[in-house]
């Protein structure tokens, strides 16, 4: 089992920048892929993007328009979420999780493990 933590949220002005940052301590990292997922109220989780266990990062959804990176750091257990030029639309709790998988997925049940998640709020 993998424990997640999620940091770097915040309160930014639309067109700003965050970067959300997932840490994993547990078992071996490397391999497993990672999703970052976003729920704002009322609202179904729905992926963000996922980063592969071979680090091949694909953007999902809304997302996929706009100027967001996925990456990942195997020997310091992180997958970092870059989003740029964020929108009110972009406020939401971000989480991140993963699937014992080489390969990624964007739904939400192909994922075993998950953190508690950071919220961002983007104002206009």
């Amino acid at each position: 089992q993998v424990h997640l933590v999620e940091s770097g949220g915040g309160y930014v002005q639309a067109g700003g920048s965050l970067k959300l940052s997932c840490s994993a301590s547990g078992r071996t990292f490397q391999e497993i892929a990672t999703g970052w997922f976003r729920q704002a109220p009322g609202k179904e989780r729905e992926c963000v993007g996922a980063i592969n266990g071979d680090g091949i990062a694909t953007i999902y959804g809304r997302a996929a328009q706009r100027p967001f990176t996925i990456s990942r750091d195997d020997a310091k257990k992180t997958v970092d979420l870059q989003m740029n030029g964020l929108k009110p639309e972009d406020t939401a709790t971000y989480y991140c999780a993963v699937r014992y998988s080489l390969y990624a997925s964007s739904r939400a049940e192909d994922y075993a493990d998950w953190g508690q998640g950071t919220q961002v709020t983007v104002s206009s």
